[in-house]
């Protein structure tokens, strides 16, 4: 859940900022940004900054019984020593929160929160930004028609070019396609979006561990469409695609089954797997990876990873 500036130097300061969006006020966001304030183990010097209802907080700490030392402020530091809350003006307004329930109010914060974070990151006032967990649905109640983060980074960024990766040290997934209905995905795949995945999961992949991955590029049918057999889409996109990945220096293997994809011997050969769609990766890695991965967004000015 990190993202650092690309674009623009960040401002020196005593420590770097790590913003932290609340998520939704309806969820588990302000239980998670109250354990993180509670801790006294964080590892280096970053200091968490906190982008969320005060109120808020302070009534969830009530109920968890967990103490609330950090302060309030009204407007996003460019320097900063120790732990606060930036309230955004308006964000809630005030309202009353129900716990456990979509709520437009609570969609309409909830990008506040992570609109305030984007521009502290670009303008450099913040090192990272962290995201608690939002509600899709509440998020389009208010209004705004995104899946989810990641399509709302990418156009809060502009960014054209992106993929999800979702990434731990025992198993990394990138995905062609990601928030999108089933029946959808077969006309979505093109040979250029497979090609664009998996050059930023291989640029990403190297950039974390120092060393080329060797990717695994997934069939979209059973078997890999048993020749064409189960569908065709191996052949005339997914086979196309990996020669084209080859010919650009990557080492890949592919279009393979997805069903025997993630052996423990195919884990140990490949650095990445490239999926099609959004379960057929999602559900191998939280299978494997569920309390250690995080979600990593590719391709934004920015870098930015999910819990």
């Amino acid at each position: 859940m990190a993202a650092v500036p690309k674009t623009k130097n960040m401002s020196k300061t005593k420590r770097p900022i790590i913003a932290v969006t609340m998520g939704d006020a309806a969820g588990v966001g302000p239980e998670l940004c109250l354990r993180l304030l509670a801790r006294t183990d964080l590892p280096g010097n970053a200091v968490p900054l906190i982008i969320g209802d005060f109120d808020v907080l302070g009534r969830v700490a009530q109920t968890l019984k967990i103490e609330l030392k950090a302060p309030r402020i009204d407007s996003a530091p460019s320097a900063l020593d120790s732990p606060a809350v930036f309230d955004p003006p308006g964000a809630l307004a005030g309202n009353e929160v129900e716990p456990g329930k979509n709520q437009e109010i609570c969609g309409r914060a909830c990008v506040c929160y992570i609109e305030e974070a984007v521009k502290g990151c670009l303008a450099g006032r913040f090192a990272g930004m962290v995201t608690a967990p939002i509600s899709k649905k509440a998020m389009n109640m208010a209004g705004h028609d995104f899946p989810g983060h990641t399509e709302l980074l990418a156009y809060l960024t502009r960014c054209s070019s992106y993929a999800m990766l979702l990434y731990s040290e025992k198993i990394a997934c990138a995905f062609v396609t990601c928030h999108q209905s089933l029946r959808t995905v077969a006309p979505s795949l093109t040979i250029e979006r497979i090609v664009e995945v998996a050059e930023l999961a291989s640029n990403t992949i190297t950039a974390i561990r120092g060393r080329s991955p060797r990717l695994a590029l997934l069939g979209l049918n059973p078997h890999a469409g048993e020749e064409g057999l189960f569908g065709d889409e191996e052949i005339r996109i997914i086979a196309p695609a990996k020669k084209k990945i080859s010919d650009y220096f990557m080492h890949v293997d592919g279009p393979l089954p997805p069903d025997t994809a993630f052996t423990p011997n195919a884990l140990k050969r490949y650095g990445c797997h490239v999926a099609m769609y959004h379960d057929q990766g999602s559900i191998p890695f939280k299978m494997l990876a569920f309390d250690t991965g995080v979600n990593v967004t590719m391709g934004y000015p920015l870098e930015w990873t999910n819990h």
